[in-house]
């Protein structure tokens, strides 16, 4: 793999796994929590004063960079799968400058034709997380590391938005503007967690032992891994899909459902919000590292990711009782929403690849999930538009939130019962120690 031989990396292909994960930890969250400061701020906006064939300017920019990003990701399933090593850090930048050079024209341009330039700026965006994550998957400790990576689409979100707000509110920028300049103030961070990227050494022995290798897929290798597994993919995919709708949802309107909570032109909430929710979902999906036996951290992913789904019901229902305050009820639809979320994103793929052992890598599930997901999320948004366009964003939020809570638990329940009988029973492996960070302990 041709990474940095660096003297960094070299010192990280030997240092303590505290150090060396904390090293990863730190240069993924950058360098993904910048990337979504050329993403996410115009979601600060509201763009009340345009309408567009009659539907919102707000959502149509919405559906815009979203029918963006997700032809990214069906791109991406091939692009991804396929990345050598050594282009990944040139190809990150490049990505976003693209990305950055759409929200100057998005600037430029009057509403509303301006709403093709988050096309574009949507269409690079989505290959991002997939050349970050490959940094990382492979690695004994790769859950703890995608933790870190994962917690940056939580809070960044959030933070961008204040940041956003913070431009609108006490430097008068408009809504158009905001979203350029908010990208501006980020890109001397993204180049330096860029470079920090390079830096990291490829997995171990110890760590391919564990985890199976990584390699670039061919077609071939895609659609052999694919079919193997067929039924139980698929419904991990269904359940993904729900996931990202919601997810998304409030993530996207959350201005419009603090709003609905009666808290509003508060810049600071969303990222109050969003921290407390990411300091849960990574002690709760960090802590897989701890299971060493893949086949049981699989299963365990996705009893996980029931419990987080079975928590979305609760945070609703307290709340509609008046169990839980506004504040509250936004940390526990999220809690309830980005623990199965990141769960897949760091422990269900990475465990399902290192049980069976094919010809595979992260990226490649990961980009099938995300580009189902969010064409899911498209037609969501355009059918509550034709549909209910002026159905309140916080009750739409909350009705959803149970019909596809228990949906999606159900599809978990039967992606249980095929992979508990599909799957292998691993057996102990016995290797000689290596050199790598990770070279003490018995595996098993």
């Amino acid at each position: 793999m041709n990474l940095s031989n660096s003297s960094i990396s070299q010192k990280l292909a030997t240092a303590r796994p505290t150090v060396f994960s904390s090293y990863c930890i730190i240069a993924a969250f950058s360098a993904y929590f910048c990337m979504y400061a050329f993403r996410k701020p115009f979601t600060a906006g509201t763009f009340e004063d345009t309408m567009l064939w009659g539907i919102g300017y707000k959502t149509i920019l919405l559906i815009s960079q979203v029918l963006g990003y997700t032809l990214s990701k069906f791109i991406g399933i091939k692009i991804i799968s396929e990345m050598p090593p050594a282009k990944r850090g040139r190809t990150i930048l490049a990505l976003i400058a693209i990305a950055h050079f759409a929200l100057l024209l998005f600037a430029l341009i009057p509403p509303p034709w301006n709403f093709v330039f988050l096309f574009m700026n949507g269409l690079p965006l989505g290959m991002v997380f997939g050349l970050v994550l490959s940094f990382l998957e492979g690695r004994q400790v790769t859950e703890a590391l995608a933790a870190g990576l994962c917690a940056s689409f939580i809070v960044s979100s959030g933070v961008v938005k204040s940041v956003g707000s913070w431009l609108m509110l006490e430097h008068g920028v408009t809504e158009y503007w905001m979203p350029f300049l908010t990208g501006l103030i980020f890109i001397p961070p993204l180049i330096a967690a860029v470079w920090m990227l390079r830096q990291i050494p490829p997995p171990s022995k110890k760590d391919i032992a564990m985890r199976s290798e990584r390699l670039p897929m061919s077609r071939h290798d895609r659609s052999q891994f694919f079919w193997k597994l067929a039924p139980g993919l698929c419904l991990l995919f269904a359940t993904y899909i729900l996931i990202t709708i919601l997810r998304s949802f409030r993530d996207d309107f959350a201005v419009e459902i603090w709003k609905g909570l009666g808290e509003s032109g508060k810049p600071a909430i969303f990222a109050q919000s969003e921290t407390a929710v990411m300091l849960g979902v990574m002690a709760v999906t960090g802590a897989a590292i701890m299971i060493k036996n893949n086949r049981r951290a699989f299963l365990i992913a996705i009893v996980t990711i029931f419990v987080g789904l079975a928590l979305v019901c609760v945070s609703t229902f307290g709340f509609q009782r008046h169990w839980f305050g506004p504040m509250s009820f936004m940390i526990l639809t999220g809690l309830g929403l980005y623990i199965p979320y990141v769960a897949f994103h760091t422990t269900l793929f990475e465990r399902l690849i290192a049980v069976f052992r094919e010809k595979s890598n992260l990226g490649y599930l990961m980009y099938i999930a995300d580009a189902v997901g969010y064409l899911g999320y498209v037609v969501v948004m355009l059918l509550k538009n034709v549909g209910k366009p002026d159905l309140n964003h916080l009750q739409f939020f909350i009705h959803s939130a149970n019909l596809i809570a228990v949906l999606s638990m159900g599809l978990m329940a039967a992606a249980m019962f095929y992979f508990h009988r599909k799957m292998p029973h691993e057996a102990t492996v016995n290797l000689t120690p290596d050199k790598g960070p990770f070279s003490a302990g018995k595996l098993s």
